[in-house]
């Protein structure tokens, strides 16, 4: 740990400018599986507390295979199983990006499916069936009374859940998706310096993942006040 500064005095005008624009990518990749993630999840959700049997038991068999997945697992699943199934397509746009995104996508919206599920059970049935009594049907009533209450009571799971899916971009290396881990072992293994690069990569994932903690503590305690 001494020699650090020394490394990092002559090394770090090289490796920081590459590190952070790979951040970029770490960041846009968590970004879009997030949006991924929360669709899914919402509808998800949806089937979960549907009068349907054949849509929950759907939406269960989801859940459950998708959450007792490790990551990796779906990664692997997700990027090289299509191609194997129906070698007779074009799979030439799907990239690793595009696996990365979908895979972690898919783990999340299991995940994001049980919060938004819990929130929309956490209120008053009172509440359908008064918007049921005034004419709505079910749809505008999930649409416009029940899924604007859910949400606010589920922002700071959801928000807990978007710190976690950004560090789990560091699986993506996995698939080879160029992202910050995925760089770093690669100036880490050319300069023979592992211990400088992931130490430097450690706090570039704590720049990025903090200010989403600051975020979630601050919605807790407004949330906190308003009950």
């Amino acid at each position: 740990m001494a020699e650090l500064p020394a490394i990092y005095a002559k090394h770090i005008d090289r490796w920081l400018p590459e590190l952070m624009y790979y951040c970029l990518a770490t960041l846009g990749i968590a970004g879009t599986a997030f949006v991924v993630a929360v669709l899914i999840g919402i509808a998800v959700a949806l089937c979960r507390v549907s009068h349907i049997g054949l849509l929950r038991a759907a939406a269960v068999t989801y859940i459950e295979a998708a959450r007792g997945l490790p990551i990796v697992v779906l990664l692997y699943i997700v990027y090289f199983v299509p191609p194997q199934i129906l070698p007779g397509w074009n799979w030439a746009w799907f990239t690793a990006f595009y696996g990365a995104v979908l895979g972690l996508g898919v783990h999340g919206g299991a995940i994001l499916a049980e919060v938004f599920r819990s929130g929309i059970e956490a209120l008053h049935k009172g509440q359908m069936e008064a918007a049921l009594s005034v004419g709505m049907t079910p749809a505008k009533a999930m649409a416009y009374i029940i899924l604007p209450q859910a949400l606010r009571i589920v922002l700071p799971p959801v928000a807990n859940y978007a710190i976690g899916l950004l560090k789990d971009t560091a699986l993506c290396s996995l698939i080879g998706v160029n992202e910050l881990m995925n760089d770093a072992k690669s100036i880490a293994f050319a300069e023979y310096q592992p211990m400088a690069v992931f130490v430097l990569v450690a706090g570039l994932y704590f720049a990025m993942s903090y200010p989403l903690s600051l975020c979630v503590r601050a919605m807790e305690r407004r949330m906190s006040r308003g009950r």
